[in-house]
């Protein structure tokens, strides 16, 4: 023990006692996904508290030089019967809630472990536990104890990001509760055959706290549920608060209150029943509770059984290529889009097989470096290493081993952090839209693969936009770069019309009866309707046309400018109603197997076809603001090209308005007004829908021909810090010096539109004599535009991704993947072989290239 004691002696200055702020991974390895739980255990450097497993707390010493680990090992305790008869333990409680991580919820630490902590020296593992410290030097014992301590006492850095309270039922205390009038209607408690006062409805019934009375519920969307009357009665008397009889239990009830629109929480509520003769302990649950039924009320559309393929025994799977993702609450949108994107073999390659590469070329803390991450999740789902099932957990050691369908599988906690850092929505734990984080993982992988092979370039393709003015019947092309094709869904196109038709007259009558609400249907849409609306000409009624020099009508035409080799089909369920609220249309499309888009390929100029004169619209400007005025003090009078930017555009400010109330940002509105030229509202909402996706969506408004924001100038200073970081990145000073001006200083903002303005950027290259090459003598040709793969355009449907839930903010997502001639559902932790793959209701779909 004293040589032990020597070396802990030498390496005594490297351990620290974490502090507040400290990040430390006690609970998965920077560089795999192994854990405490895991074969072999956890490594945690006592410096850096970094985890290793075991695989890889070599190559952390050789490359640090760091000797002392912690090590963690965990296994799991044999189960006990949940009312410990016997023991003197109360019983385990059941969850009361739709909740995890709080009282009366779902308990994610239930599981009990045994834990084993030692600290181990490199290179020779050599093992110190805490009753070896006692013999040792008080200095040595006192430093490496607080060390121990802390750390194991130290909230772990995945432990703060993964999901520890999440609860459906979230409810607020009543304002009305406290001081509550009530009326003697003379109520004599409980009664059996409670019905609603005014249609006699039997279930869904709420009685009126001040007033004792008994109404049916409100109407769900799908038709079901009451008649509205306890709704009504309270628009009538103004009476706040009703509970939801059949849900009175000893624990609670459900309590709504119709003042505050939304369920409450009631401390009197045992008083308050008391006061009808109802004892809250004595009445037990005969009625689902809200929380339930809006569960029930999804399922009941039908899609949620039908994606999961709910109705049929699948049989699990697992090995190489078929590993399962925990859902970390509300993270099937990252599972099921990160399962799609390790099938394409351009990802594969990037990051899976040059894994040793990238881990020897990590920083320091590997944890916050994207390649890194990115490659520990490849390997993760495609080496097979996790794909174990999971055996019943409360199955004993001689119990039968048969799997259910889930697995072991991986949490994808670092990964989700890294690319969630910093955003509005990703770095939360909020549902959010597969699609769109589809497009920002993209986006990342553009930022980080500026040198080297870049994966997303499977995905890139150029689109064609060809503008006819059909006064002087001269032609405009555009091309722009795009991943993902969005595919309009028709609804007059639906092939079973009278039979909708048909629902909607029934669920009609069952409104006006109080019947029960008929089965919803589902509108059957032909994917050649929705190719067919795709590719028809598009009619501009404000275009302002440089031929004739005014507003007229034009017919704008979108066609592929090059297939790329992977295609995105995002299928448009999502949309605004009247009122401007989104909802989902629920229909059916049959979706082919293969794909021939051949004759969407755009064409270019036609012969003896004209193109339209290359002038810029006149600007908006205050009309008392003469021509000469806009050239401020960078232009001259033979020279007109260059804008002021101190000149702010004259907006219609009713239609900025308009969209603000809306929920659009603020400087998103401006630009929607401003490049529709004041046509009005549908024009700039238009515009809005178009450009939601656009990185620089709420960047201020820059003018045309300034690189600057309202409010700055061309000269004004840029944050050197903010200069040193983007160049760090790759590009040049003058890049990002234009970037910071253009988006006021803000590094973020800066980061976004340097990455939408790629096509302008790459014409500034830079020369050796420090200025751009458009400045140089015999300046080359600007490179071309972004790369992009381009073939024949043949596809083979290879994954979709699915959608449950009336909104993208709400749900569940699952995922279908083709592996070997079989469709595999991927349902976080579940893996398993598909037996009705429902392609109908996909959301996103993934096409290959077909070679011949």
């Amino acid at each position: 023990m004293a040589e032990v004691s020597e070396v802990l002696m030498s390496v005594l200055s490297t351990i620290r006692v974490p502090r507040p702020g400290d990040r430390v991974h006690k609970d998965e390895c920077a560089l795999s996904f192994s854990s405490p739980e895991s074969e072999g255990g956890l490594y945690v450097c006592m410096n850096s508290f970094l985890g290793f497993g075991s695989q890889y707390v070599d190559r952390h010493h050789t490359r640090s030089g760091q000797r002392a680990y912690l090590h963690i090992i965990r296994t799991r305790k044999a189960p006990e019967d949940d009312n410990n008869s016997g023991s003197g333990d109360p019983p385990k409680k059941k969850p009361t809630r739709l909740a995890i991580g709080i009282e009366g919820g779902f308990n994610v630490e239930q599981d009990q472990y045994e834990e084993e902590v030692k600290v181990v020296l490199f290179p020779d593992r050599q093992e110190v536990t805490a009753d070896d410290l006692t013999a040792m030097p008080d200095v040595v014992r006192e430093r490496v104890s607080l060390a121990m301590a802390g750390l194991m006492s130290a909230d772990s850095v995945s432990h703060a990001l993964q999901v520890q309270q999440w609860d459906g039922e979230v409810r607020a205390e009543s304002r009305h509760a406290a001081e509550l009038k009530q009326l003697d209607n003379g109520g004599s408690g409980i009664s059996p055959g409670w019905r609603c006062e005014v249609c006699d409805l039997q279930e869904n019934l709420w009685m009126n706290l001040t007033d004792g009375r008994v109404f049916c519920g409100r109407r769900y969307f799908d038709g079901s549920g009451g008649n509205n009357h306890a709704l009504l009665h309270f628009q009538q008397t103004g009476h706040p608060l009703a509970v939801k009889l059949g849900t009175i239990t000893p624990d609670g009830a459900d309590v709504y209150s119709y003042d505050e629109d939304d369920m409450v929480l009631d401390p009197k509520l045992p008083q308050h029943l008391a006061h009808f003769g109802i004892d809250m302990m004595t009445m037990e649950k005969t009625e689902r509770t809200m929380t339930e039924l809006e569960i029930a009320v999804n399922q009941r559309v039908g899609e949620w059984e039908v994606i999961q393929e709910s109705g049929a025994t699948l049989q699990p799977l697992s090995g190489p290529g078929l590993t399962g993702m925990k859902n970390l609450g509300n993270s099937c949108y990252l599972n099921s889009v990160m399962q799609v994107i390790f099938t394409v073999p351009d990802f594969q390659s990037k990051y899976v097989s040059n894994i040793d590469k990238i881990f020897d070329d990590a920083p320091s803390d590997p944890t916050q470096d994207f390649k890194t991450q990115v490659a520990k999740l490849g390997y993760g789902l495609l080496s097979g290493e996790y794909s174990k099932p999971a055996l019943d957990p409360g199955e004993g050691a001689e119990a039968s081993t048969e799997p259910r369908g889930d697995q072991v599988g991986i949490a994808p906690r670092m990964f989700k952090a890294l690319v969630g850092r910093g955003h509005p929505e990703f770095s939360t734990n909020r549902q959010q839209d597969a699609q769109e984080f589809l497009l920002h993982f993209i986006n990342m992988v553009e930022r980080n693969c500026r040198s080297g092979a870049n994966p997303s370039e499977a995905f890139r393709f150029l689109v064609e936009e060809r503008i006819v003015c059909q006064q002087s019947q001269k032609a405009k092309y555009t091309q722009r770069v795009d991943y993902i094709l969005q595919l309009p869904v028709p609804m007059d196109q639906a092939t079973n019309t009278e039979e909708l038709h048909e629902a909607e007259r029934r669920r009609e009558e069952a409104d006006s009866s109080g019947a029960p609400p008929p089965s919803p249907v589902r509108a059957k849409i032909p994917f050649t309707a929705c190719m067919a609306a795709l590719s028809e000409p598009e009619t501009l009624t404000d275009f302002w046309s440089s031929a004739v020099q005014a507003k007229t009508t034009a017919t704008k035409t979108t066609r592929f400018a090059s297939f790329p080799d992977h295609l995105v089909i995002q299928v448009k369920k999502f949309t605004f109603g009247q009122d401007w609220v989104p909802k989902k249309l629920d229909v059916s499309i049959d979706v082919p197997d293969t794909l021939n888009l051949s004759t969407l390929r755009g064409a270019g100029q036609q012969p003896g076809e004209e193109l339209l004169p290359e002038l810029a619209p006149p600007p908006l400007m205050t009309p008392d603001v003469e021509v000469k005025g806009i050239l401020g003090s960078h232009g001259n009078e033979e020279d007109d090209s260059l804008y002021s930017p101190l000149l702010s555009p004259v907006l219609d400010d009713s239609t900025v308005s308009q969209l603000c109330e809306m929920g659009f940002p603020l400087e998103a509105c401006r630009k929607a007004v401003y490049y529709t030229g004041n046509t009005g509202i549908d024009a700039a909402m238009n515009w809005v829908m178009g450009h939601m996706d656009d990185p620089d969506f709420s960047a201020p408004l820059v003018l045309p021909g300034t690189s600057s924001a309202p409010g700055t100038t061309p000269t004004e200073s840029v944050s050197e810090e903010h200069l040193a970081t983007i160049v760090s990145m790759g590009f040049s000073r003058d890049q990002a010096t234009r970037a910071l001006r253009a988006t006021s200083n803000v590094l973020e903002r800066a980061v976004d539109w340097i990455f939408s303005h790629l096509d302008d950027l790459e014409s500034m290259e830079v020369s050796e004599g420090g200025r751009s090459a458009a400045e140089s003598e015999g300046a080359r040709e600007p490179p071309p535009g972004p790369k992009v793969r381009d073939g024949p355009g043949k596809y083979e449907l290879f994954a979709f991704i699915s959608h449950m839930g009336t909104s993208t903010m709400c749900g569940h997502y699952v995922c279908h993947i083709k592996k070997d001639q079989q469709w595999v559902i991927f349902n976080d932790q579940k893996v398993c072989a598909s037996e009705k793959p429902p392609k109908d209701l996909g959301y996103l779909y993934f096409y290959r290239r077909v070679t011949e």
